[in-house]
């Protein structure tokens, strides 16, 4: 009983006794009254207090100190990708608005033509890499959204599943 836990319980057995006016004397010294005081403050002291209270606070642990994981790599990984071919994507959009008559189709072609074989081939890996993988594993995180492949060990599997198939599916698109 909670009147037991706070130290009560015997107050309000006598005052079920007693008479109306002795229970009330007894209710009333039973409850203790504490009073608080409070005080206003302007709006800047305000932030003054929680700035010392931050300055107190634990920093949190850099995730350099961590063991690097296979989930949180891939996931720095696809929004690496992702900005990259992005930002080809729009820096030759840009590119061909402002001179349509040097990036245009002939243009291009004409330009990697006259290439070395090698440097053919580390272009076309350079593109093939970061679209495979980071088609590979927006499928991967479809497969997540529909409530699949979501155990740790799934995870794993699925994400060893992504690098392998990244790789074997850059090497046919370099080799093409």
């Amino acid at each position: 009983m909670i009147s037991a836990r706070v130290g009560i319980a015997p107050t309000l057995k006598r005052a079920a006794f007693y008479s109306k006016h002795a229970r009330n004397v007894a209710l009333r010294s039973a409850v203790v009254s504490k009073g608080i005081q409070t005080e206003s403050l302007p709006p800047s002291a305000s932030q003054e207090i929680l700035n010392q209270q931050r300055l107190k606070r634990p920093s949190s642990p850099h995730f350099t100190i961590y063991q690097p994981q296979l989930t949180w790599l891939a996931s720095i990984a696809n929004r690496a990708t992702g900005g990259a071919l992005s930002a080809l994507l729009y820096g030759f959009s840009l590119a061909y608005l402002f001179a349509p008559g040097t990036f245009d189709s002939a243009h291009i072609i004409e330009f990697i033509a006259g290439l070395p074989e090698y440097v053919k081939y580390a272009g076309k890996f350079l593109l093939a890499a970061p679209f495979a993988f980071h088609s590979l594993n927006g499928l991967r995180h479809l497969a997540w959204d529909t409530g699949k492949f979501l155990s740790l060990k799934s995870a794993y599997r699925t994400g060893y599943a992504v690098l392998g198939a990244t790789a074997i599916s850059t090497i046919a698109l370099v080799l093409m």
